[in-house]
């Protein structure tokens, strides 16, 4: 693996664990505002969140920029085919998840639903701020890692279904929801693909973007919504269970 890389995965790390520290001093800092202790690390989560995600890609850029700057590939796809499979790997990821969620609940019996994606609203609610990493930041720096680094260097040595299997998990462990390793992981078969298909790493990229600012934007625009049809789907399945029972 390139020098580079390396630099780029100790601080992608080094952001991670740097909550540790960063969001108790930012919550006892006298800088948030908030009406209990839980809320105020809430806030701090999210506003720790935007600062170090964006040093992180700061960083990231710049070790990456020589490695950029030379991986013009002649196979890569045009301009307008790259568009094409940047919209349409948003449409295929949402696909995907869509499938790979009905498999977590009906054989696994995985409840239906992330947490992490629900902690995620609840913060962006308090920190507007933290849709910019959300939707824009962590894309990025997740598609660097995770695809062009960590999948694109075994796809050197290794065939793509090995290569976006293990990069593929790694990505679904570093979002800490076990129960939904599948989920992740075939969003990131989703996205390895986009990368081979195009040769262009923007492009899983904006497939990311877009498919993190739909959920993100539904579940918090649409919260409302969401959990009285939610509601009513329940109702519903319980009246079916009386009826047939």
């Amino acid at each position: 693996m390139k020098k580079q890389y390396w630099f780029v995965i100790i601080t992608y790390i080094a952001m991670q664990l740097s909550s540790l520290v960063g969001v108790p001093l930012l919550a006892h800092s006298g800088f948030i505002n908030a009406s209990n202790k839980e809320v105020a690390f809430s806030i701090a989560s999210g506003y720790w969140a935007v600062i170090s995600f964006s040093i992180a890609l700061f960083f990231v850029l710049y070790f990456m920029k020589e490695d950029m700057k030379y991986s013009y590939d002649r196979h890569q796809a045009s301009i307008g085919t790259s568009i094409f499979w940047a919209i349409g790997g948003f449409l295929l990821a949402l696909f995907a998840q869509g499938i790979a969620a009905n498999i977590e609940v009906h054989l696994f019996g995985v409840e239906m639903g992330s947490e992490n994606t629900r902690r995620i609203v609840e913060m962006v609610k308090l920190t507007p701020a933290l849709m910019l990493v959300t939707s824009i930041v962590g894309p990025i720096l997740e598609e660097i890692i995770f695809r062009k680094i960590i999948f694109g260097t075994l796809y050197e040595k290794y065939n793509f279904l090995l290569s976006a299997l293990v990069s593929s998990l790694l990505f679904a462990v570093v979002h800490l929801e076990f129960e939904h390793l599948l989920l992740y992981a075939t969003m990131g078969f989703v996205f390895a693909f986009l990368y081979v298909k195009t040769k262009r790493i923007l492009v899983p990229i904006v497939a990311h973007v877009l498919m993190n600012t739909f959920v993100v934007a539904i579940q918090t625009l649409f919260a409302e919504e969401i959990e009285k049809m939610m509601r009513e789907a329940e109702q519903m399945q319980f009246v079916i269970w009386r009826l047939f029972s």
